[in-house]
């Protein structure tokens, strides 16, 4: 008998050998049909592979990221099994699951492969599908699967061997078609009741420009035909929200060829946005006790080095800034850390002054290649919310679960309610990715671990995601339409203290290192923004909207009393404009609705004989008139109930 600990802390005895398909079957039936893999201590099998020792085992349906994962990764292999038998004689390359569906990339030799081509590929995966084809999994050595590629003619998956060690290798098949593989998947094809094919791409085998290029086609499966269609309707709608179209349409954003891929223009509404932001949390840090910084846009090389982002990055930053003077060079600042370290470093500290918090909008550069560009969420110049507290070992907990508090302070306000902390802890099998001692790695993973727990967060824990120079805590949101952004970040750093020789003194007089923690609840704020746009589809909260009334006179007679009522809410810091123009009211409002304003002011001769003005709601129609105050009030209400709650 063998012990199978369970995710509740249960402990089951099993005779040696169960699957976890069996477990769960002991559990209930219902679970057991619905189990597509499981997580066996740490790594995701197969709900059908024999577990012959002691094991902690999670059994992953279609409700966990891993089971989807499986159940994509098994997908596929559907889909290449359907190609091998519309096109005789494609070769594979690789096929692995994506955040939403997966893709194979495959070589269709002289064959040309489009979107008219994605009807007969999808139907011929359903009809595979109901063979309910078990995917068997079968250990081969290098020799046999070097023997059976070679006799197939596949050089993708030869030079896919080539890199494997022997005894090591597995194969998967299902129906008549083998692969090589790692697993895990699913059960069987039968789970698969509903299949897409979204896109299709061209991509160099192995990213190498000088290798053939191969064609990459893109899926999305579900197990109900529901799933799917709505899967397809949150992406129309998603077309709609798109942060670039929006950007344009509200004139908040723009992008200059000349100017440089990548590099954002804020036009004035964005502008205000933004600012608004910065303001919300400028506000929210001086009440933290945070203390304003400004660095330069540059810093020596030789501050990137004694950091070591130099040695992390270098060779993918934009390249050095040479002056006059020989061997001197600058670089575009990547990072806000090194310098606020050596802002840290410009007097003596004693351990009664710590914590230390340094903030600051710091504007970063980092060369990202042209094609990963992509709007605001990925851009070579961004600024971030940067802080960086200095504080002593045993004030690291409590720091970090005030910066808890605040980022949890921005999600609360934005309107982003569903969201996961990510515990990014570094990968155990290979350290040389990463600074510092063990020790101290060990020291910041627990603190972090510690006060999630205490702060009662939803977590999961990732191996391998940490920064290079400490763990972190990485907040993972999710927007309208259910897509998952990582939005704010928490780190802990024993290491840059320890690189840039930072040091306070202690109440025994001696000298101590203090801890850094790194924080960002925005993190980059041209992401933020564009994820905020795609979230509210562009109805931002009243707070932040760069446009918050419309006043709408009726006719040229009203337009002194428009310019009262404006005068009286600029007044109040409220922001807003008059249309003047010579439109009928009812297009004034139509467009007033297109620019998403959330209040429409209508003036005439009754608002101006009763001081009043006929209040419109943005998607909620006519509130009736009120006295120019009482909407004043009303609209300060709604702000404060907004940003206190």
């Amino acid at each position: 008998m063998i012990n199978i600990t369970l995710p509740d802390g249960s402990v089951r005895q099993y005779p040696k050998g169960v699957t976890s398909f069996e477990i769960a079957s002991s559990i209930s039936e219902g679970l057991a049909r619905n189990v597509l893999a499981a997580k066996v201590n740490d790594t995701v099998w197969d709900s059908t592979r024999p577990i012959t020792e002691d094991a902690t085992v999670q059994l992953l349906t279609w409700n966990d990221d891993l089971g989807k994962n499986a159940f994509w990764h098994s997908s596929a292999h559907l889909l290449a099994e359907a190609l091998e038998e519309l096109y005789p004689g494609v070769k594979f390359g690789i096929g692995p699951p994506v955040e939403n569906g997966f893709y194979y990339d495959v070589d269709l030799g002289e064959r040309t492969f489009s979107q008219d081509d994605f009807a007969k590929v999808e139907q011929k995966m359903l009809e595979l599908a109901r063979n309910k084809s078990e995917f068997k999994r079968r250990e081969v050595s290098k020799e046999e699967a070097t023997k059976y590629f070679t006799e197939k003619g596949d050089e993708y998956k030869l030079d896919l061997i080539k890199d494997l060690e022997d005894g090591s290798i597995t194969f998967y098949e299902q129906g008549n078609f083998v692969d090589l593989c790692r697993g895990p998947h699913i059960p069987n094809t039968g789970f698969i009741k509903a299949a897409k094919l979204m896109n299709v791409a061209g991509a160099y085998w192995r990213g190498d420009e000088s290798k053939k290029q191969l064609t990459r086609i893109y899926g999305v499966t579900f197990p109900k035909q529901k799933e799917l269609t709505e899967y397809l309707e949150r992406l129309e709608e998603a077309k709609k929200r798109d942060h670039r179209k929006l950007g344009k349409e509200l004139e908040l954003f723009a992008f200059s060829e000349k100017v440089g891929m990548g590099l954002p223009l804020w036009l004035p509404k964005g502008t205000l946005l933004r600012e608004r932001l910065e303001q919300f949390m400028r506000k929210a840090q001086v009440k933290a006790g945070y203390q304003p910084v400004v660095t330069p846009h540059i810093g020596s090389k030789e501050l990137y080095v004694t950091s070591g982002h130099y040695e992390k990055y270098g060779a993918d930053s934009f390249q050095p800034i040479r002056t006059p003077n020989e061997g001197e060079e600058f670089f575009l600042k990547p990072m806000n850390c090194p310098h606020h370290c050596e802002i840290y470093k410009t007097r003596p500290r004693s351990y009664k002054e710590l914590p230390v918090r340094l903030a600051e909008f710091g504007t970063v550069y980092r060369y990202e290649q042209s094609g990963e560009l992509h709007g605001l969420t990925r851009v070579r110049g961004f600024t971030q919310d940067d802080a960086h507290i200095f504080c002593r070992p045993d004030q690291v907990k409590e720091e970090f679960m005030k910066v808890i508090d605040l980022v949890l302070y921005v999600f609360n306000a934005l309107g982003f309610e569903d969201y996961t902390a990510q515990i990014s802890l570094r990968d155990p099998e290979n350290k040389a990715k990463y600074i510092g001692a063990d020790e101290l790695w060990e020291k910041a993973e627990n603190s972090i671990i510690e006060a999630a727990a205490e702060k009662g967060l939803r977590t999961v824990t990732e191996l391998g995601e940490a920064a290079f120079y400490g763990p972190k805590l990485d907040f993972m949101v999710r927007d309208a339409l259910g897509r998952k952004w990582q939005l704010g970040t928490i780190q802990v750093d024993y290491n840059l203290p320890e690189r840039f020789q930072l040091e306070y003194i202690g109440a025994d007089n001696a000298k101590h290192r203090p801890v850094m923690i790194h924080r960002a609840p925005f993190g980059s704020l041209e992401r933020f923004v564009a994820v905020l746009i795609e979230h509210c589809g562009g109805n931002f909260p009243l707070w932040l909207s760069p446009e918050q009334f419309a006043i709408l006179p009726i006719s040229e007679k009203y337009q002194d009393f428009a310019q009262q009522v404006y005068d009286r809410l600029a007044e109040m810091d409220i922001r807003g404009f008059v249309d003047n123009r010579d439109e009928k009211i009812g297009r004034k409002i139509r467009d007033a609705e297109v620019r998403k304003v959330p209040y429409m002011l209508i003036v005439g001769e009754k608002e101006q004989e009763e001081n009043a003005v006929s209040v419109r709601r943005h998607g909620e129609g006519d509130l009736g008139s009120m006295p120019v105050d009482e909407f004043i009030s009303l609209f300060q209400s709604k702000i404060a109930e907004m940003l206190n709650n």
